[in-house]
Formats: C-alpha cells, structure tokens, sequence
C-alpha cells in the first residue's frame, strides 16, 4: 500500500500520527503555495493573483535563475516541516516538495497512491463542510485514491 501524507503547516503532527498505523510506503507530501510565493516576491495582485503582466512561477527558480525574494525562505520552512514529520513518523519514508496551488498539487501527487492522508483545516468547532478549508474541500472532492481525513 503507498500512502500519502499531505503535511500542512498547522495539521502536519495528526496526519502523521494517523499514517504511522498505515503499512507499506509513506511519502511525506509538502506544497509551498504559488500565492504565498509571489505576495513575497512582490507579484501578488487582487486576492492572491498575480498581476497582469507578471511571469507566473509554477515550481522553484530553475538552476541558475536569480532566487526570487521569499524563495528560500519558503523553502527553508518546506525543509523544516518535512524534518519534523519524518522524525515523528520514525520510519523510513519518502519525502516530496512541490510548489503550485495546495489543491492541484496534492491531487496530482496521489496518482500513484493508494490512500492520501490530510486533515480537516476549517472551522474546528463545526461539523460537516465549514469544517473543510477550500482547499482541502477540492482534495476530498477530487482525489482518485482512498482519503482518510483526520481531526487535528
């Protein structure tokens, strides 16, 4: 069974508890968000767009590219959380960064899993959908694997 961890910023430590009882392979699964990278490199327009005009990023700087600002901070904090995560899972696992938009890179990212693992990211207090951020709503909606979501 190949199992896929989706490790959010403030939900990674639940997701990991609940896919150390998973058997098989587990892949550690970080996305650094598009949007969060250009509001850092000065590029963000109206609610997280980037403005008319303006290259869009949709990886890391290629080898040789001038690094854009934020850029390695971001992916210091990627490093970080995927640290922490593999250290709690304590068990040898693989470990993935993509940047993109959270929602389209963690579906792609489960076309070879089995089961993807996430948390619930909205509203703690309430049950049923404004208990799900929209991001992780399109996960849910759209995975082409099993999902098994957990309360963080």
């Amino acid at each position: 069974m190949r199992t896929l961890v989706w490790l959010a910023d403030d939900t990674w430590e639940a997701c990991v508890d609940a896919a150390r009882e998973q058997g098989g392979e587990i892949t550690l699964l970080y996305v650094v968000d598009s949007d969060t990278m250009a509001a850092l490199s000065g590029r963000a327009g109206l609610l997280g767009r980037n403005w008319p005009g303006s290259p869009a990023r949709d990886g890391p700087p290629a080898a040789g590219d001038p690094p854009e600002p934020g850029g390695e901070l971001l992916a210091e904090a990627a490093e970080s959380v995927l640290t922490a995560a593999e250290r709690r899972l304590d068990r040898q696992c693989r470990r993935v960064t993509r940047w993109g938009r959270p929602e389209r890179e963690v579906v792609a990212a489960c076309a070879d899993a089995d089961l993807l693992v996430l948390a619930r990211d909205g509203d703690r207090l309430a049950l049923g959908p404004r208990s799900l951020g929209h991001a992780t709503r399109f996960v849910v909606d759209h995975a082409p694997c099993s999902v098994l979501l957990v309360w963080p």
